[in-house]
């Protein structure tokens, strides 16, 4: 077997003193290599990854990659199957993983990343969650100028024609998204408010494309709001955040500009929520 052949190897070896652990800036060369192997792991099939292929996956030698495998394995963060001598995650993993479910809150992860946001800004910034087919503000960064947008946390808009809520709908099936229509309708709020589904579907294939959503003028005259969804770790859209001001001030030029600054933020919150780059 591949875990006994590196056992013969490493025993017919003389022995020799190890050397200290080698610390680049705050980490430590072994932790680092260890979680490495581990996240290899983590991304592999559900039959797990043999240590040949781990090995090279990390670029480390078999013996070291074993070494660490097996501290691992004794803290139960990863597992050894002899039949198939694959390397799986452990249970330890999964404890610690429930323990940052469990404990974070959407609020709290998001509200640095809302802050960053509306000093890069310069505008109110706010978080928003999908609730029986509408958004729901949770959370607003206020911006300091004399004139500013605000929703107040409680508030409820429609998704139809709120960046929060197109930002939210583009990762939606189309059957969810028919289902929402047909429940709350496309009331039309000021003259620039989308009202057709076909033109609805058409503009979240742009969110799709860009990675942010565009509320120009569509559910209050004189405001423009810019938003993007933020992922967990299951890949699902859990919420949106968003810069909001005047349109006097947001003209077509800031536009984009607001829209690589939120898209950033929903990355770092997402990040903070658990996603993987590929899911975000």
């Amino acid at each position: 077997m591949e875990r006994q052949a590196v056992k013969k190897n490493l025993a017919g070896t003389p022995s020799r003193a190890r050397p200290a652990a080698r610390a680049g800036g705050d980490q430590v060369q072994s932790l680092v290599r260890a979680l490495a192997l581990l996240n290899r792991i983590a991304e592999s099939s559900d039959d797990g990854a043999t240590l040949t292929d781990l090995a090279q996956q990390v670029g480390l030698p078999a013996s070291t990659a074993h070494r660490l495998l097996t501290t691992l394995e004794q803290e139960r963060y990863v597992r050894f199957t002899h039949e198939g001598r694959f390397w799986s995650v452990g249970v330890q993993a999964f404890v610690v993983g429930c323990t940052f479910t469990r404990t974070r809150t959407l609020a709290g992860v998001a509200r640095p990343h809302m802050r960053h946001l509306m000093e890069d800004g310069g505008e109110t910034v706010n978080l928003a969650v999908e609730d029986e087919g509408e958004a729901v503000y949770l959370s607003q960064v206020e911006c300091r100028q004399m004139m500013r947008a605000f929703a107040r946390p409680g508030t409820r808009v429609p998704l139809h024609c709120s960046a929060v809520g197109k930002a939210i709908l583009s990762a939606a099936s189309d059957k969810r998204l028919s289902k929402i229509l047909h429940q709350r309708g496309m009331p039309r709020l000021t003259v620039k408010t989308i009202t057709s589904p076909s033109a609805l579907r058409a503009d979240l294939e742009r969110v799709r494309a860009c990675g942010y959503a565009v509320d120009d003028e569509e559910h209050a005259i004189g405001l423009r709001c810019i938003a993007a969804p933020i992922f967990d770790e299951t890949g699902d859209v859990v919420a949106a955040v968003s810069a909001s001001g005047p349109t006097a001030r947001i003209g077509d030029e800031r536009m984009a500009q607001l829209g690589a600054l939120v898209l950033e933020a929903s990355r770092a919150i997402s990040a903070d929520m658990g996603a993987s780059p590929a899911r975000r």
